[in-house]
Order: structure tokens, then sequence, then C-alpha cells
């Protein structure tokens, strides 16, 4: 996924009210939004290098998104908005090798009336949901770690991705490590016990977990690399 236009680079300041970060632009201190309603444990301290997304919708009160934040060296994707959209990108261009060749590829489908799966696929007959989840936990230098907070909802989707199995579908779901130079992911199971226990239910019952990183850079986030799950 291309930027439609450059980022701009600043120095964060704090993040606030979830939605908020202030952020340094040369000697201009500007609020921009903060498109992650996670914890974003790890990536808050003061002076990190941040890079913006500026808006022209004279609509938005907000001129500036926050796109990406450095931490310990490694830039780290936040805009939770953009997971789907890289994943996109990845199925239609093959970039995802277990999902290879999709003949169908639909966005946002409701598997029953609470629950809405991030995609829809069709290969060869077979229909397959698909759940993104995007990662920016780190807390060593090569693994990537989910959730970062307690998350009621992603423990929901894994008990539902079972549901789906046994109705006759595939289900898969794909963490999306938005983090440079990760080798490794994990399930944090320190930080959300619970969703670690489903994570076992759901992997035995045949839910297919993948995880992939991506290539950041200013100008784009892509897919690049599969990476190994390590809590098996």
């Amino acid at each position: 996924m291309e930027f439609t236009k450059s980022l701009i680079k600043g120095k964060l300041i704090k993040r606030y009210k979830r939605f908020f970060a202030d952020v340094k632009l040369n000697k201009e201190i500007v609020t921009a939004h903060c498109p992650n309603t996670g914890s974003m444990k790890g990536l808050l301290k003061e002076g990190n290098e941040v890079y913006l997304l500026k808006h022209d919708d004279p609509k938005r009160k907000l001129k500036y998104g926050l796109e990406i934040i450095k931490a310990e060296k490694n830039l780290v994707g936040v805009n939770t908005h953009m997971a789907n959209k890289i994943v996109n990108h990845g199925l239609n261009n093959n970039l995802i090798k277990e999902l290879n060749n999709c003949e169908k590829i639909k966005p946002e489908v409701f598997f029953n009336k609470e629950t809405r799966f991030d995609f829809l696929i069709e290969k060869n007959g077979q229909k397959s949901f698909i759940e993104v989840k995007n990662v920016t936990l780190f807390r060593d230098n090569k693994t990537a770690e989910f959730p970062d907070a307690i998350t009621s909802r992603g423990t929901k989707h894994l008990i539902t991705l079972i549901d789906a199995i046994k109705k006759g579908y595939k289900s898969y779901l794909i963490f999306l490590v938005q983090i440079q130079n990760m080798e490794y992911f994990k399930i944090a199971k320190d930080i959300d016990g619970e969703y670690y226990k489903s994570y076992l239910k759901a992997k035995k019952a045949g839910v297919n977990f993948l995880a992939y990183r991506c290539k950041i850079s200013s100008k784009e986030i892509l897919i690049e690399k599969k990476l190994k799950i390590i809590n098996e």
C-alpha cells in the first residue's frame, strides 16, 4: 500500500485520550489524529521519531494523521485502518503464499448477526474466512507479540472462527506485523491469558494462524516475509 503523499517527519511529545498525539514539526507543535485504539505499549516514548500524513479535507478537524513511529530503531506502522488494505493488496498480489491465486476476495463479510470477518475468499470451491490483527508490540529485537492489552473482542473472534469451521468454511487469522526486522511472532500470554487459551483451542480446532511481517517506509507498507510462530 502506497501512501497518497509523502509523510512528514516529526518528534512525538505525547499521545492522550487514545485518539490524539502532540507532535513537534520543526518549531511548530501540531495535534495529530492517532488511528490506533490499542495501548501502543512500548511505542510512546517522548522524542520518538514519527511520520505524519497531512490531509487536505477541509472538513477534518485534525489536519494530520499518525502513520509510523520509530521505536528502538524499528519503524512501526500504527494505523490500524491500514492493516486490511495491506492484506487486501497482499491477497491480490499473491504475497501470502498460503492464500495464493484466490478466485474471489470479498472484504468485510458478515458471518452472523454479531460478527463480521475482514475477508471471505474462495479458491477451488472452498470458501474461507480471514480475520486480520494488526501487530505493533515487540519487547525484544526479533519477536513481535499480540495482543498489547486484554482483548475480549479478539477472543470472541477466535471462538467465531471455530464456529465457521463447523459450518464448512476454512478459517485463517493473519497477524500482520507492522514492525521492521522481526523474525518471530508469539502470543503475549502474560498480557492476556484468556486470549492465549482461546488461541490454543482454535489451533486445535483447525484455525490456520499466519504471521507476516511488513516492509515499511515513508512511501509504502507492503507484506514482505512470513514469520515463525513460536507459541506452538
